[in-house]
Parts: structure tokens; sequence; C-alpha cells
């Protein structure tokens, strides 16, 4: 007989009465306080960074690093409308290919107004109890110029917090105004700390803060680099998005949440022990702090983060649904194996415990994880920031090294391809990247003039002129308009 009982929603009220089988906060919330403010709350943060925080509240630590969730674009507003109905708190469930598990974390104690200006958020990180401000805000967040890998000063919302430092649009003008409240007040400044999928995070925030501090206020930037932190990191933990069959599985496992965050069976977190004024013992919960962030967040930035861009888009393409069903695609498969092992991992180095090559075989096994429903269309969203920042830095090492190329370009045409905006049964592909209509007539124009494409200087610069870069491009890109995207992956995974 089915079990027709009522599902509890979310909240601390409802805690003592979820099922047995949901673990759920043994601290009391009453008994923390905020130590984090954390911009850009999504699933992602909270299924890793908020995870190892709730490992150590469990066992009566690091009680007063509580976060302040915090958001700086309007659509955040929903977001946090649905985590304050249920007192913050969220139920993460955990998909191992041949399992499943549920437990509700609650080291988010609020989530501050979005407003224009960000005044409440400002506010939040100038408190002298904010000794962390981290940060999810997505590899395209970070105003990065394609063409010189500094940040983008001519950026029109750049050019606004200059102008307007009192008022700004972006997290990193709220970032300064709240550091000049701090210095002013005789307070350190708080540890900055990225935790998006950037090779040298930290050092890319500290750019782009200072950079940015120091078009209004010379003296302000020269203290921010001075007295503050932004330490290295790198973060990995395969989150999909949120959508009704994770909402029905949460209801199934016996908790009506809002926004549920499902995740693999696997975390890693490795940080750059450089912190102003103190952190959580993250690494007693399972985090390792590192002298050197380096070789871990390239290994884990090329081998699985590039990865996902070689089978998303073929993926997107052949109406492959999910990154687990490319794994069981022959074709797919195989592309991933070799690209992979051939021109991936030779450009990655060794960390303590893991050669590339295991790392390799450790991403195919959990991107195969059927469990996890993550999109082909999730993963190659924002091509024209992942490809720059994952695929094109490994094309500079080949080429270096004048090693074989043939793979990373024949990704690198079928993401052109994809951009067209037509799979290959002439399915549209709704829009899928922040500059999405700069990027299709591009495209459509590069099925008969493929160098067109390699001509967008703001993704890949010097490369487009690139004799092997622009005939191994061409080749592909030819062979993928002509003859489809199965001749093309035959073609490359028959060849030497």
């Amino acid at each position: 007989m089915k079990d027709t009982s009522p599902v509890p929603g979310l909240s601390l009220a409802t805690l003592a009465g979820m099922p047995d089988h949901i673990d759920r906060p043994r601290y009391d919330r009453r008994d923390l306080s905020p130590g984090i403010v954390h911009i850009g709350l999504g699933n992602f943060h909270r299924a890793h960074q908020a995870w190892f925080l709730h490992r150590l509240m469990q066992r009566g630590e690091a009680l007063d690093w509580a976060i302040l969730g915090a958001g700086v674009r309007p659509y955040d507003a929903a977001m946090r409308e649905k985590l304050r109905a249920q007192d913050c708190l969220t139920t993460l469930i955990e998909l191992a290919p041949d399992s499943r598990a549920a437990e509700i974390i609650g080291p988010m104690i609020d989530y501050l107004p979005i407003e224009d200006g960000h005044g409440a958020l400002i506010r939040a990180m100038a408190d002298p109890a904010i000794r962390i401000v981290s940060l999810t805000v997505t590899e395209g967040g970070y105003f990065i110029d394609g063409a010189t890998g500094g940040f983008d000063v001519n950026h029109p919302e750049i050019q606004h917090d200059a102008a307007n430092p009192g008022a700004p649009k972006t997290a990193f003008g709220a970032m300064i105004a709240a550091l000049e409240m701090r210095r002013a007040a005789n307070v350190p400044p708080f540890t900055a700390m990225s935790c998006d999928n950037l090779q040298g995070n930290g050092r890319i925030l500290r750019n782009l803060v200072v950079g940015l501090a120091r078009l209004s206020d010379p003296e302000l930037a020269r203290w921010i680099d001075t007295e503050g932190a932004f330490p290295n990191s790198m973060v990995d933990c395969i989150v999909p998005a949120t959508g009704p069959g994770e909402l029905a599985l949460a209801r199934e496992m016996g908790v009506a949440d809002a926004v549920p965050v499902p995740h693999e069976n696997f975390r890693q977190w490795v940080i750059e022990d450089s912190f102003v004024m103190g952190r959580p013992d993250w690494n007693t919960a399972g985090a390792t702090f590192s002298e050197d962030v380096h070789p871990y967040e390239m290994m884990k930035i090329r081998v699985l983060n590039a990865g996902h861009q070689v089978v998303a888009n073929a993926g997107v393409l052949l109406g492959v649904e999910t990154i687990a069903d490319c794994l069981s695609h022959p074709l797919i498969k195989a592309l991933f194996r070799k690209v992979e092992r051939t021109e991936i991992a030779p450009y990655a180095a060794p960390v303590p415990g893991m050669t590339p090559e295991a790392y390799v075989d450790l991403v195919e096994h959990r991107f195969a994880n059927p469990a996890i429903r993550d999109t082909t269309r999730r993963v190659a969203f924002d091509g024209s920031s992942r490809h720059p920042g994952f695929v094109l830095p490994i094309l500079r090492d080949a080429l270096a090294a004048s090693g074989p190329i043939d793979g990373l370009m024949l990704v690198e045409a079928l993401w052109a391809r994809m951009c067209a905006g037509t799979c290959e049964d002439g399915t549209v592909i709704e829009p899928n990247d922040p500059a999405w209509d700069h990027l299709v007539p591009i495209a459509i124009r590069a099925k008969d003039s493929p160098q067109v494409w390699l001509q967008e200087t703001g993704l890949y610069g010097a490369l487009a002129t690139d004799a092997r870069v622009v005939r191994a491009f061409e080749h592909w890109l030819t062979l993928i308009w002509r003859d489809g995207v199965p001749v093309a992956l035959e073609s490359y995974i028959g060849s030497p």
C-alpha cells in the first residue's frame, strides 16, 4: 500500500520530526555566530564548502564561523526567499552508483538582502566578526580579459564601480567598499577566498580586487594588497542542477525541501593556508592545506573541467542528455579516453598519492555514475568562459611541446558547431552562453569559412594564427559539417 502520510516541509521547527534515516544538525543553531560571508550561494557551495563546515559543527567546533549567504544579481532574490523560508537549511542528497543518502545541514544562518548598491552586503563584510569572504560566482564572473588574462578594466560594470565606489554593482566593488570601512575603523581586512574553477583563483581574485580599488583609491589598493590574503584553492565535487526530479527525490526520501542539492559521493578541497584573521580547521573535516595548490588545481581543471568540455558539446550535438550517458556512448567515451590520455594528462603534474593517469581513471568512473543526472546542456553552458579557461591552456602547452593537438582541436570544432544553434538532427539548441547572440552568427559563418571562428581574438588570441591550430580546426569543422559528428569522432578515434 502506498504511503500517503504528509512529507514535512524543511525548517528548524520540523527537524526533530524528520525520518530517522536523514542525518541532521546536532548543534543548536542558537549557538552559531557568523564568521563567513559567502557570495554566490548556489548548489555547489552548499554541497561543498558549507558541508565541510557542517562536519566541524557536528563535533561542536567552528560555531563562530557560521555563514551569511549573499548574492549580487536580481535573480538571487528567488534563492534567498526559498532558503529563508526554510531557515537556511539545506538537504544534501548523495548519489552513489548503487546507493543514496540524505542529510540536512545548517551552517548558513541567514541570507542577506539583494539590494541596489549592496548596502546590506557591504555592512556585513565590514563587520569585524566576518573574517572570510568566499565566492562561487562561476568562471565567467571575474571580468577576465580574454586577450590579456588580466581583469577587463573596460567592462561597463567595472567602469561603474570605479566611478561609484560607494554604490557598486559588482561583488568585487562591494568587497572594496567594505574593506575601506574596515581600514577606516582600524580593522584588518577579511581573507578573500575564491572557490571557483580558475587556475590561480586566489591570484586572479587579488588582481581583480586590487586593480579595481586602484582605479578609485590607490592608497586603499596598496593596503588591501599588503595586508590582505587571497588564498588559492581547488574545489571538486560534481553537483548537478536541481530540477523537478530532485525535488521529487527529496520528498520520496522524506523531506519537502524547496532547493535540495544532489551531489556525487566524492569531495576534494585543497587550500593554500594563507588567512589574515584565522580560519576553521577544515583539514580535520577532510580538506587539505598545502603550500602549493597549483599541481592539484592544474590536474583537476585540466582532467575534469576540460574533460567535461571534451564530452559535453558532442553530447549536446548528438542528443545525449547526461554526462553519464556520454560515458555509455561508444564514440563519446572513446573520444574522452583518447583525448585525456594523449593530449591532457601529459600536461598535468602528479600530486601526493595520485598520478594524472590514475586521476583520468577516477574522473572517468565519476563521470559514468548513472545516479548523477548532470546534463550535457549544463556542462556545455558558458563555453566562452570554459574553453579559454580549461581547454586552451592545455592547447598552448601542447603546441610548446610539439605534442598532438588533433583531439583538442576536434573539441573546439565541436563547440563551434554547437554554437551554430542546432543539433545533428536539426533540433534547435536554446541559448546556452552569455555571449550566445554574438557567437551564433559567427558559428554559422564558420561553416563555410572556419577561420572566422578562430579570429575571435577575445577567445583565441595568438592561437588564431598558429598554422597547426588553423589546419586542424579547419579539417575537423569541415568534416563535422560535411559528414556529421559521428564520422568526425570515428576519424579521430581511429587515427594513430
